[in-house]
């Protein structure tokens, strides 16, 4: 692999990371810069449509869950020239509000189509395959005994993340 593919490959990684981070963080601004303008996002029947209106819609879907987390493992890049694709298998977890929390998993892949522009990759086409699923009651327990001895995480701007200057703007 030479040095252009092995740049290519991390400037890729790091835009689905960016991705991910944008979607659990709530940072739509982060989300949309991940897109190119005709860009299109295939989340089935939930959603099918361009960037812009999967960031109008992303609030309203994103609010049934008090927190969530996009994790990639098994990623491959396929790249020729400006122009490439991927697959990454992800694991979402979704937990819903208080009273009775419950914990929705998605094992599932996203089947990218990226394209280089003006030296920056960014999504083309983003489709997400559902593979398996659970739900499951939160133990709130057991939620409350781990979860005591370091800040809790939250979908939004009050997460410790955002105190990190560079990470909070990655989308300017």
């Amino acid at each position: 692999m030479n040095g252009q593919a092995l740049l290519d490959r991390v400037a890729l990684l790091d835009l689905v990371m960016r991705y991910c981070r944008g979607i659990d963080r709530r940072d739509y601004r982060l989300v949309r810069s991940c897109y190119h303008d005709d860009a299109m996002d295939d989340h089935g029947a939930m959603f099918s449509g361009g960037p812009d209106a999967f960031v109008e819609w992303l609030p309203s879907m994103m609010a049934n869950w008090e927190a969530t987390i996009h994790a990639i493992t098994n990623s491959l890049f396929a790249i020729e020239g400006d122009d490439a694709e991927g697959e990454h298998l992800v694991m979402a977890l979704h937990r819903s509000h208080p009273p009775e929390r419950r914990e929705f998993t998605v094992w599932g892949r996203y089947l990218d189509r990226y394209q280089r522009r003006d030296g920056e990759w960014k999504f083309l086409r983003r489709r997400l395959i559902f593979d398996h699923g659970s739900i499951i009651a939160v133990d709130e327990e057991g939620f409350a005994a781990i979860g005591s001895d370091a800040p809790n995480g939250r979908a939004d701007r009050t997460d410790p993340s955002w105190e990190l200057r560079l990470l909070a703007e990655l989308a300017t």
